[in-house]
């Protein structure tokens, strides 16, 4: 399992990087697998609390459905067009735990106004994460893979 804190212990600098680009707008998006084998496409929140990285889903959604049957998953952050300021983007895959954890719900629910109601929340084991930005006249790509650590790769 790769949590948050395990990848931020390798590369400090490098989880910086993916929290800001995490962090650049609220909504992230979450694919999922169908009971098909096709894939799902669901907006989603995230939270990083205590080293690892949570996202959420309404009670019995397709979205949850789909994680307790697979756990698979694929998160991209916010996306914003690329122009001359550019940051980037950040990418996650890995699979999906849910975790009934009443403190954690609690650390999520502070400043949400709404009664959340009964839902589900997944802990993200991450596999793979990808950071992908622009260097001089180069797309800059940045990947951390379970088991593999960071490489570098630079496409024109």
């Amino acid at each position: 399992m790769g949590s948050w804190a395990e990848i931020e212990n390798e590369d400090p600098d490098f989880m910086r990087r993916a929290r800001e680009l995490l962090d650049v707008h609220k909504h992230k998006t979450l694919a999922t697998i169908r009971r098909d084998g096709s894939p799902r496409i669901s907006g989603t929140e995230t939270s990083l609390i205590e080293g690892n990285l949570w996202f959420g889903s309404m009670w019995r959604s397709l979205k949850a459905l789909d994680l307790l049957r697979d756990p698979r998953f694929a998160l991209h952050g916010p996306t914003v067009d690329p122009s001359a300021d550019w940051k980037g983007d950040v990418k996650f895959s890995g699979t999906a735990s849910e975790v009934d954890d009443d403190h954690i719900k609690e650390v999520i629910a502070q400043g949400i106004e709404e009664d959340l109601g009964q839902y589900h929340l997944f802990r993200a084991d991450i596999k793979e994460l990808v950071v992908t930005s622009v260097a001089g006249s180069h797309l800059q790509i940045v990947v951390w893979k379970e088991g593999r650590g960071i490489t570098t790769f630079k496409r024109k």
